[in-house]
């Protein structure tokens, strides 16, 4: 395998941990358990997969696309502006594999073969741009999820790369399906990456970009929103494709967890000797059972997502709270606020995501949303139908 430390930075995010990551998370995404990705990837296409999660952030500056273009760095030069860090992971990565012959582990190949090979890495890295992240999930869901949707052709090459790019867009961005005490190490490495980047850009005397100034932090509204708006979506495009992992769980078992997926499992099997003896019987036996799946992943996004939610209300209830005292208002009204007072005062708003485009992503609106990715569908943690 390709060793990692010549592209490996000191920087929090990227430090020669996030492609190991990724190939751990490829690994679940693409597990058969449950879900049926693995069991209809090809083994090339697998070994390509896997091979994108180890380039795709080879040689990571530390830095968004944004910054690159907006100073003109020579991979923005060298790229033209688009997907500049994706295409210099790729290339980068490449380069290094082809550089030596012990590094080329795909000799056995023939030149059809590797020349496929080598598209598939290239097109899942390329799809890990946010800036294609609404393109991406609308055409999958207009292919595998919508009303009218013929569903994926499982022997159709065309359908098996965008299920290829849809796991490794979730494998990417999947911080937040982590449990907890991960999910917030790993967010702390990269504002502290955010915060680096603000720091260079108030030195080149650029502004700032959104939630990258290390003096008015605002990162549980940036994971809010990030994960409302990028991640949760993902889960549930990826889930009712029935791409998502999972676990049967036993129907019996209505102390366990409550489920992310359920399906409706029919009994197939008719015992001829051992007819029902009573209607009662028939009905038991006719009536179709759900059959339960629980999704680790997803219980961990609701979680994380709750926890940043709670953040929120705390910095807006202590941020009341500090300017009541200082604007000499009445302690009854600032700590004790009527039914009437939001203590809160919080509602989610669109926010300019700064992560992986070329630019700072624009507000996030329905309006701007893809027609294809129906309304209906799209994730809130208020909807009582959520997927999640």
């Amino acid at each position: 395998m390709l060793p990692p430390e010549p592209g490996s930075l000191s920087n929090k995010h990227e430090d020669g941990c996030g492609s190991p990551r990724l190939v751990h998370r490829q690994s679940f995404t693409a597990e058969d358990t449950y879900g049926i990705l693995g069991a209809n990837l090809p083994a090339l296409e697998l070994m390509a997969l896997y091979t994108a999660a180890a380039m795709h952030d080879y040689d990571h500056p530390g830095r968004t696309n944004a910054f690159l273009v907006t100073t003109n760095a020579p991979q923005a030069v060298l790229y033209n502006d688009r997907s500049v860090l994706e295409n210099h992971h790729a290339a980068s990565a490449w380069g290094l594999f082809l550089s030596k012959p012990e590094f080329n582990f795909l000799c056995h190949l023939d030149r059809a073969e590797f020349k496929r090979f080598r598209f598939l890495v290239i097109e899942a890295i390329l799809a890990t741009d946010l800036k294609r992240h609404f393109e991406i999930l609308a055409e999958f869901n207009a292919k595998a999820n919508e009303p009218d949707a013929p569903g994926l052709d499982w022997s159709a090459e065309t359908d098996r790369l965008l299920a290829l790019q849809m796991c490794i867009k979730l494998a990417d961005i999947n911080g937040p399906c982590k449990a907890l005490d991960i999910h917030t190490q790993w967010t702390t490495r990269i504002a502290e990456e955010f915060y680096e980047q603000g720091d260079e850009e108030e030195s080149l005397g650029l502004p700032i970009s959104p939630y990258m100034d290390r003096n008015n932090p605002q990162l549980a509204k940036l994971q809010e929103s990030f994960i409302n708006h990028l991640v949760a979506p993902l889960c549930n495009a990826y889930g009712e494709a029935g791409l998502m992992p999972g676990v049967w769980q036993d129907p019996s078992d209505e102390d366990g967890p409550t489920p992310e997926i359920t399906l409706d499992h029919f009994d197939d099997d008719d015992d001829d000797d051992d007819p029902p003896t009573s209607e009662s019987d028939t009905n038991t036996q006719n009536s179709g059972r759900t059959r339960k799946i629980f999704c680790l992943q997803t219980q961990h996004l609701q979680e994380n997502h709750q926890h940043w939610v709670n953040k929120i209300k705390e910095e807006q209830r202590v941020g009341d709270e500090n300017e009541c005292i200082d604007s000499g208002s009445e302690e009854d009204t600032c700590l004790h606020p009527t039914a009437e007072v939001n203590p809160c005062g919080y509602s989610p708003q669109p926010m300019v995501l700064p992560l992986n485009g070329d630019e700072p992503m624009e507000p996030i609106e329905e309006e701007r949303t893809p027609a294809s990715i129906s309304s209906s569908r799209s994730f809130s943690f208020e909807k009582e139908d959520s997927k999640l």
